[in-house]
């Protein structure tokens, strides 16, 4: 099993959940009721499943992809270790890993 903790966007809250290998973080999130919407359903056609990712488990991650890369450039508040979670699957690597919910985010589609 893979240790998932989810901050909330003003870093008050604090959540751990296991979900185990293979799982994408996307539906841990909305499975743990964390304010992922993940409009696209994980066709990488939006943002608004972006995450912020603990500085120390990015390093751990496989690079994104430059399409992922081009959805995040559109990601509301999106820093140096933002991820799409629909892009992450979790693995024995990403034995504990803490992610951020960002304050805001911007939903492409509806516009």
């Amino acid at each position: 099993m893979i240790r998932v903790t989810f901050i909330s966007a003003d870093g008050q809250t604090r959540q751990q959940v296991d979900a185990p290998a293979g799982a994408v973080l996307l539906d841990v999130a909305q499975a743990a009721g964390q304010p992922l919407e993940g409009t696209c359903e994980g066709q990488m056609a939006c943002s608004t499943c972006h995450v912020i990712v603990d500085a120390d488990d990015f390093a751990k991650l496989t690079r994104a992809s430059e399409d992922e890369e081009d959805m995040l450039d559109l990601a509301a508040a999106a820093t140096r270790t933002s991820r799409l979670a629909c892009q992450i699957t979790l693995d024995e690597a990403l034995e504990d890993i803490t992610v951020r919910m960002p304050g805001e985010f911007y939903n492409m589609q509806g516009m």
